[in-house]
């Protein structure tokens, strides 16, 4: 909305900061970080109150989780609101590649919202079915997927090579559409533990906040041999409104949490992720910066393929997080050196722009 109003104002005068994208990125981020902390208390009273129990905690599960009994869920919600809030008052209300995602990330966000909603009313940890929610990710992605071909096409660039690209064809249909329900589903797996997918999933933003900007300008793109997607500079306001609703989530969910983001927030964030690489060619970068969803997804399928063939168990239980749990690892200890682990996967991401 300022963008727009500061164009027809034809940027004059102080007015010309709108132009910058670094200007409406770092103000993105301040509006999302100020709106989450600012409906933060009352939402999550509202949230206690509506949902009496709270979120069911799975009785198979860590014995330290029972303790977590009453904790509302949901507050991806939160997230969701304070980062739309900031996207419409700081994006170029034009452009395609943000709408998209935010169809996307509401799309999703909806999906989760039934699933938790099915939990709390339920008082189950099962919620809406697998094959149902899948089917609708994948009609979402579908769709997702058609608009950005429109405009950026169906190849497949490798990371660390220059102009290595391979033309899928119509195969990119249902290799677009996996990688955004599956980072979608990757996160949903991660949200575990407080905090645990939160800093991932603004470590993962930051970093795409970077390559969407320099994919977005013809000379940086051509300098690093990565392609060039006119338009796609303003997914850095995206990733900066992802980056402030997280972190006014992440004051809330700081262990012992306030409140549990929910399917709502994590299926949102990560179909967002996405949505987001696959606007810009770089879904095998994707799988490199969100490693870390990636090998808590990975762990799941393992773990149920083994099982249902050998009856055995490789870790003590799935998603990876709740084995180290198992080990005697303390819930902190997790979470802070899966951050960890994050962050150095983001280094090695953005190395990809470079190495090549």
């Amino acid at each position: 909305m300022f963008y727009l109003l500061a164009q027809w104002l034809e940027f004059e005068g102080i007015l010309n900061v709108f132009r910058y994208l670094s200007f409406r990125s770092g103000a993105a981020v301040a509006t999302a970080l100020f709106i989450g902390l600012l409906i933060g208390p009352r939402f999550i009273n509202m949230l206690r109150m509506r949902q009496g129990k709270g979120q069911p905690i799975r009785e198979d599960g860590p014995i330290t989780h029972l303790k977590k009994a009453g904790t509302p869920t949901m507050g991806g919600l939160m997230i969701l609101i304070s980062l739309v809030i900031s996207l419409l008052l700081w994006m170029d209300l034009t452009n395609i590649f943000v709408w998209t995602c935010i169809f996307v990330t509401l799309g999703f966000g909806a999906i989760g919202f039934m699933d938790d909603y099915d939990k709390v009313t339920k008082a189950s940890h099962k919620g809406v079915s697998g094959k149902v929610r899948l089917l609708m990710e994948f009609a979402i992605a579908a769709f997702a997927t058609w608009l950005i071909v429109r405009e950026v096409g169906t190849s497949l660039y490798v990371p660390f090579f220059s102009d290595i690209q391979i033309n899928l064809g119509w195969a990119y249909f249902p290799f677009a559409m996996f990688v955004i329900v599956g980072a979608g589903n990757a996160v949903n797996l991660t949200d575990g533990l407080d905090g645990l997918a939160t800093m991932p999933v603004v470590i993962a933003s930051a970093t795409f906040l970077i390559i969407v900007y320099l994919s977005g300008n013809a000379v940086f793109a051509e300098y690093l041999g990565i392609p060039f997607v006119r338009g796609a500079g303003e997914l850095a306001i995206f990733c900066a409104c992802i980056i402030g609703a997280c972190l006014a989530f992440l004051w809330f969910n700081a262990p012992p949490a306030a409140v549990f983001m929910g399917d709502t927030g994590s299926l949102a964030l990560g179909g967002a992720l996405g949505a987001i690489a696959v606007s810009i060619h770089h879904e095998i970068v994707l799988a490199i910066v969100g490693g870390l969803f990636v090998l808590e997804a990975v762990s799941v399928i393992v773990q149920v393929f083994f099982y249902k063939r050998t009856g055995r168990r490789v870790f003590r239980m799935a998603p990876i997080h709740h084995h180290f749990e198992q080990l005697g690892w303390s819930e902190s200890t997790v979470v802070i050196r899966f951050w960890i682990i994050s962050l150095v996967l983001a280094l090695a991401g953005l190395a990809t722009l470079k190495l090549r």
